[in-house]
């Protein structure tokens, strides 16, 4: 029996999109339609892993009245959360939609300062006996320390918890050192190891402590390396769409294998992280994923040995 996923979103958000007939730089624009929801990268793990059928449970910092909607809609969108308040205000990103051509201009806030007694709250909140799987993912907010991500992994083991990170640079090879199973994109392990190519670059992440490393590649698939070997595998078809949220729906995967075997077959994970990636990009909102399309590719991928 899998363990509860617990997804960490530090640094949630409450997404805005904005319709626009067309966006004019310097114009006044009539909005057509508004859509908000709670964002991050952790809560669109937390989205994909609850709809493959996974227990999870959300947890982040939220504070004034925009961390009262989010909260709000994750509770709407039947996420379990398990949120810290903090003093300050919630971020929001906000997208505008051009309907003359689909293109999405994005406002990211930087997000509130937490302070050392609230990381403290957060850390005192963790419910380590009911979870399975620590998962990790996005930015962290101003206040917080550069290796966060890394003491909450150490702070998993202490419990016998493993953790997912999904994090690139400085904070990917501090996870890695950490002994967690890490996860990034390519140009994120270039950032952390310099110019190396993916499998030599999950393969230097193990070496550093890693109990396992899952590298995405865009349209050149995924590659996998533990202390066992690596593998690499391809998408089924090339797909077109919304990108965004194909890295989290590959982290879902991972965090759900691992959550059920410290040592899973990374090759059989690839296949379903391969497959959930490029369903993700069939929707328009990243946490989503088309599940028919996961259903057709999983049995399709092939996975080679390196």
């Amino acid at each position: 029996m899998a363990g509860l996923i617990a997804t960490v979103t530090l640094n949630l958000a409450l997404d805005v999109t904005y319709g626009v007939d067309e966006l004019v730089v310097g114009g006044s624009h009539r909005v057509t339609d508004i859509r908000q929801r709670a964002g991050g990268k952790g809560v669109n793990v937390a989205r994909v892993a609850t709809t493959l059928g996974h227990q999870v449970l959300a947890l982040g910092f939220v504070g004034g009245v925009t961390g009262e909607i989010v909260a709000e809609e994750l509770f709407d969108a039947g996420l379990t959360a398990l949120l810290t308040p903090i003093a300050a205000e919630t971020r929001r990103t906000v997208a505008i939609v051009s309907g003359a051509d689909g293109d999405a201009t994005i406002f990211n806030e930087l997000g509130p300062v937490v302070s050392a007694d609230e990381w403290r709250a957060f850390h005192d909140r963790m419910p380590w006996a009911r979870l399975g799987v620590l998962a990790c993912s996005g930015s962290l907010p101003p206040g917080l320390p550069a290796d966060a991500y890394a003491e909450l992994a150490v702070r998993a083991r202490h419990h016998d918890v493993l953790s997912v990170i999904d994090a690139g640079g400085d904070a990917l090879a501090a996870a890695a050192k950490a002994g967690a199973v890490v996860r990034s994109n390519a140009a994120e392990l270039r950032d952390a190891l310099g110019d190396v190519d993916v499998e030599e670059g999950a393969r230097q992440l193990v070496e550093l402590g890693a109990a396992a490393a899952v590298i995405t590649n865009g349209a050149r698939g995924m590659v996998a390396a533990s202390k066992h070997g690596a593998w690499c595998a391809l998408p089924v078809e090339q797909v077109a769409g919304n990108p965004t949220g194909a890295g989290d729906a590959c982290t879902a995967v991972v965090a759900a294998a691992v959550a059920e075997s410290p040592e899973p077959d990374w090759a059989v994970v690839l296949k379903s992280a391969v497959a959930a990636s490029a369903a993700a990009v069939l929707t328009p909102v990243a946490g989503d994923i088309d599940l028919a399309a996961y259903r057709r590719w999983q049995p399709q991928v092939e996975v080679q040995s390196l």
